[in-house]
């Protein structure tokens, strides 16, 4: 049975809300004794994996606390369980899960480097799966007409390979999206919606790693069909569409009239549907999602980070009745929260997913951190977050902030706030979460809006005159913003004293470096609107997958702040301390 085909089946659509409305109860449950349900999951890790030479080397078999599992493991990164995953990678059994993994995810990390994210079947089924279905409960239950027919969903992450790239011991090596799950895992029921569409696997040829190309084509067969929902899980992704739409507007239409898909026979000629669109762009001007698909109902992806910023106006190119379903706060390497209503931004802890601990995210994380169990967490304060879990990850440090935004049934309700990397060229130690939500309160004091937005440490500018003798050559934090319509010169230069003030009060590091002069005021930098989708779409047509082209704040490297700045349409404000000559 072909996936379209499973899709349009009504008992297969039974089943399928049947299992997702299921583990969303069985998750709600667990809410009313979380501790025994972490107890459980820390019991099983243990047990399952004592056997295997890590679990050996780390006393699994004496372990019996959450203190004990402290003494005997460190908190790691990575890095630090590179060598035991290569190993895995390469063939060796027993090394740090009792069984195999089948497939190795991969993760571009900070440093751009690909991980290779262990993926076991006991993994999948007693911490992956249960989360997975969870997460569209709120879509489905709202939404249903969504699921009504398998072209309803044009999903922007689905991206199957015919032949994956594979790790030395000859298993795949792919993003979660390029896995079929019911093939590997035996979850006939784990396709997600979307992919059962006409463009769930393009008819036509193209190359695994054209990218761009792949995007054309079924973003060409969707402008057909009456999409109700569009899933991206990565907002750039999203944000990136109405921009595609334009860019190959002509292109896509003369493919409907001539009945080809990609330069090739596809169907029959369809001159009055492309008369149709024809005239939409003659009506408006600019062709948005929601003048092409009018009864879009939800866009399910990350809502918070610098997406927090963009959003809003974005959910616009939707639909003004378009609601924007948070999708959960998850890596590659495993789950943290889910939403499991329909709250903007905030997803519950999943107690049966991992052991999960959090430490101070203004403190930096190291092996032997203090942590906190989740109970122990208090609302509007950030953590880093660590997570234990029965595929092979222990005691893991994933390098994402969470922040706690309140406690709901017994569990704290969490949104993702960015990477914990810092920027620290003067004592500042500035974290993403701190940047944007400076950013917020600076926007928000002048009535401002923006596409997105990145900064840098510049160094100091030659004109320093009227800089205070204890700020000569400090260097400053310049931010490229793309507003979302123009600004005028006095809101661009009363904007980075407002940052300035904003920073101050989000980070007292930052603060003390502003006192002391290792810093300057930050300037701006103005781009055109469409400066950060360009940059994106490039980076796309380099060769990255999409899913793995996320918003990033802080671009220290010069190439990569040229490309996206160095464009016509920019502007330089310089702040209050960067007086001319």
């Amino acid at each position: 049975m072909s996936s379209a085909e499973s899709w349009s089946d009504p008992d297969r659509l039974c089943r399928y809300r049947d299992r997702v409305q299921c583990e969303r109860q069985r998750l709600r449950d667990a809410f009313a004794d979380p501790e025994r349900h972490q107890g459980r999951v820390l019991a099983d890790l243990l047990q399952f994996n004592s056997g295997t030479e890590y679990g050996k080397k780390h006393g699994f078999r004496r372990v019996r606390t959450l203190a004990d599992f402290r003494k005997a493991v460190p908190v790691q990164t990575y890095a630090d369980l590179e060598p035991w995953i290569e190993r895995t990678a390469a063939g060796e059994r027993g090394v740090l899960t009792a069984d195999h993994p089948e497939v190795f995810f991969t993760s571009s990390g900070s440093t751009g480097a690909h991980k290779k994210i262990p993926v076991t079947p006991r993994f999948m089924h007693t911490t992956f799966f249960p989360f997975y279905y969870a997460a569209w409960a709120p879509l489905i239950e709202h939404f249903p007409d969504v699921l009504g027919r398998p072209d309803a969903v044009l999903n922007l992450k689905h991206d199957p390979l015919t032949a994956p790239p594979t790790t030395a011991s000859g298993h795949p090596h792919v993003g979660a999206s390029q896995v079929d799950f019911g093939a590997k895992f035996g979850e006939p029921l784990s396709a997600e919606p979307g992919t059962g569409a006409p463009w769930g696997s393009l008819p036509v040829p193209v190359a695994p790693d054209a990218h761009l190309e792949k995007m054309y084509l079924r973003l060409r067969l969707a402008v057909q069909s009456d999409v109700r929902c569009v899933i991206g899980i990565n907002p750039a992704m999203v944000a990136a569409l109405p921009y595609q739409l334009n860019l190959w507007w002509p292109r896509i239409v003369k493919e409907i009239r001539d009945g080809t898909l990609g330069g090739l026979p596809h169907t029959a000629p369809d001159p009055e549907r492309a008369r149709r669109l024809e005239e939409l762009a003659e009506r408006y001007g600019t062709v948005r999602p929601a003048h092409i698909w009018p009864r879009m109902r939800a866009v399910f992806c990350w809502t918070t980070g610098l997406a927090s910023l963009y959003l809003p106006r974005l959910r616009e190119e939707f639909g003004a009745s378009v609601t924007v379903l948070p999708a959960p706060v998850a890596a590659s390497e495993g789950p943290v929260g889910v939403a499991l209503d329909r709250h903007p931004s905030a997803g519950s802890l999943v107690v049966t997913a991992s052991v999960y601990e959090f430490a101070d995210a203004d403190a930096d994380l190291c092996a032997g951190s203090e942590t906190l169990a989740p109970h122990e967490l208090e609302p509007d304060r950030d953590y880093h977050v660590v997570f234990s879990h029965v595929g092979g990850l222990y005691r893991y440090a994933v390098g994402d902030v969470v922040r706690v935004v309140d406690h709901a049934d017994g569990v704290p309700r969490l949104e993702y706030t960015g990477r914990s990397t810092r920027s620290d060229h003067a004592g500042e130690r500035l974290r993403d979460a701190q940047v944007i939500r400076a950013l917020t309160a600076a926007l928000g004091a002048g009535g401002l809006e923006v596409r997105n937005a990145a900064c840098r440490v510049a160094p100091p500018p030659p004109y320093l005159s009227a800089r205070p003798a204890a700020q000569q050559g400090a260097p400053a934090y310049e931010f490229a913003l793309a507003p979302h319509t123009p600004w005028s010169q006095d809101e661009a230069g009363r904007f980075p004293e407002r940052l300035d003030r904003a920073l101050r009060r989000e980070s007292a590091d930052y603060d003390r470096a502003r006192t002391a002069g290792r810093l300057a005021e930050p300037s701006l930098t103005l781009l055109d609107a469409d400066a950060f989708v360009r940059d994106w779409q490039d980076r796309v047509g380099d060769g990255v997958r999409p899913t793995q082209v996320k918003d990033r704040l802080f671009r220290q490297d010069p190439d990569q702040w040229a490309r996206l700045t160095g464009g016509a349409g920019t502007d330089r404000v310089l702040g209050t301390d960067e007086g001319t000559d």
